[in-house]
């Protein structure tokens, strides 16, 4: 980066790039595992699935909140060098570096319909929704602080991943109307000019 700048990505962005994926593999898996009748039965297999849906996205949507808002408290500026990172980049990033864990995880979740059919599917799609649910919460807490987020990308795992791990030092902060995507990671929606 030229004259000390950073690359930075979203915050936002990185915690709902796994969103979607979780979401429609676990749509997918819990469809099909519907299919054999399982260890269980499926009325049992669906109303498990229900319970793990529920914890899954709960689990993940409360984890590391704490961090999150102590990081986004601490957020410095972002200098004049700093080069952010495109929605795109981030997202392809996350998906890239997550491929085998998504497709390890769709599999475990079609191989368990077997058993208990349909609860793998919605644990994942759990996991998605939980996902989606924290962007939600960080987007909240941009608006209030009327900060974006940012974190370095050179901290971040090398998967693309937890941008508020122990190798975040700190995040920094740009105005409201930075970068392409809105506050909580969603693609930005382009006014109409007038």
């Amino acid at each position: 980066m030229a004259r000390g700048g950073q690359g930075l990505a979203r915050v936002a962005v990185v915690v709902r790039a796994g969103a979607a994926p979780l979401w429609w593999l676990g749509v997918v898996a819990a469809g099909i595992g519907m299919v054999p009748e399982g260890v269980t039965g499926r009325r049992i297999g669906v109303l498990a699935g229900a319970a793990l849906f529920l914890a899954g996205a709960a689990v993940v949507a409360l984890a590391r909140r704490a961090r999150y808002a102590a990081l986004a408290r601490g957020a410095a500026r972002a200098g004049k060098y700093d080069v952010l990172q495109d929605r795109a980049v981030t997202v392809r990033a996350w998906r890239r570096g997550h491929r085998w864990w998504l497709l390890l995880g769709g599999a475990l979740a079609l191989g368990s319909a077997f058993a208990v059919p349909a609860a793998g599917g919605m644990l994942l799609a759990g996991f998605g929704t939980g996902l989606r649910l924290k962007a939600a919460w960080l987007g909240r807490l941009e608006r209030a602080q009327e900060t974006l987020l940012w974190v370095r990308v050179d901290w971040l795992d090398r998967r693309g991943g937890r941008p508020a791990g122990m190798a975040v030092k700190g995040l920094r902060g740009t105005g409201i109307a930075a970068g392409d995507a809105a506050p909580g990671g969603a693609r930005r929606r382009t006014a109409a000019l007038v």
